[in-house]
């Protein structure tokens, strides 16, 4: 397993997609520097940044001891789990099997619940006007994809039999799942998983990281904060 004497520098904001690297870097216990990204400030957008995560978004990271020993930036949530999975050799299995399993509900996780539990959140509580057509798309959707993780969770403890860096990437997205308008006690097998995984101390410690610095108290009543973060472009 690879050792880490230089911090690796995180890019972060208290968000769910935030939570899933200070989670992971806490759960390998290797060091490492928050950089605050203040998403409702803009800081996303300066050009410093940008150079690190071209998307304008965090989480990123920049290790110092990258591959072949030079200095490596990741961005996109889901890519930095898996580069910090195979460097460490931890939550991310090496047999093809298990790799699979875990890459599935990764992908899973990035394609829908995270896209459909945003827009189920912006619409229930962030849009101008309320859209009856899109809080119900978006919360049903949410519902759906809940079912699909409580189905795959009757039988198995953790999405990818053992915990990985699927579980990480989830977790982050259920915690508001009141705000999605979901409630665990309609999936068993879910409320069980989310019990399970949110007393690890690694989980417990990473989404308390950047609690403090957060500046948007109540972002429905942060007009310039939305302006910021809903209506952004490229530059």
């Amino acid at each position: 397993m690879a050792q880490q004497s230089l911090p690796i520098e995180l890019y972060y904001w208290s968000t769910p997609n935030g939570w899933k690297i200070s989670i992971m870097l806490e759960e390998l216990g290797v060091p490492y520097d928050v950089k605050f990204v203040n998403i409702g400030a803009g800081d996303q957008f300066a050009p410093a940044f940008l150079r690190i995560a071209p998307n304008n978004r965090m989480p990123a990271i920049v290790d110092p001891e990258g591959p072949g020993g030079q200095a490596i930036s990741v961005f996109e949530s889901g890519a930095i789990l898996q580069y910090l999975g195979r460097k460490f050799s931890r939550f991310y299995p090496q047999d093809e099997r298990a790799r699979i399993a875990t890459d599935e509900w990764l992908f899973w996780q990035m394609g829908g619940l995270g896209p459909m539990a945003g827009q189920a959140h912006h619409f229930r509580a962030y849009a101008p006007e309320q859209v009856p057509y899109a809080i119900e798309r978006y919360t049903n959707e949410v519902n759906r994809l809940y079912e699909v993780m409580d189905g795959r969770l009757a039988d198995h403890e953790y999405l990818a039999d053992i915990y990985s860096i699927a579980d990480i990437a989830c977790i982050g997205w259920i915690i508001p799942h009141e705000r999605q308008g979901q409630s665990l006690d309609d999936f068993p097998n879910l409320k069980r998983w989310f019990g399970a995984v949110m007393e690890r101390p690694a989980v417990k410690t990473g989404i308390e990281v950047g609690k403090a610095e957060r500046t948007i108290p109540n972002l429905a009543d942060d007009k310039e904060a939305q302006k910021i973060l809903f209506g952004q472009t490229a530059r």
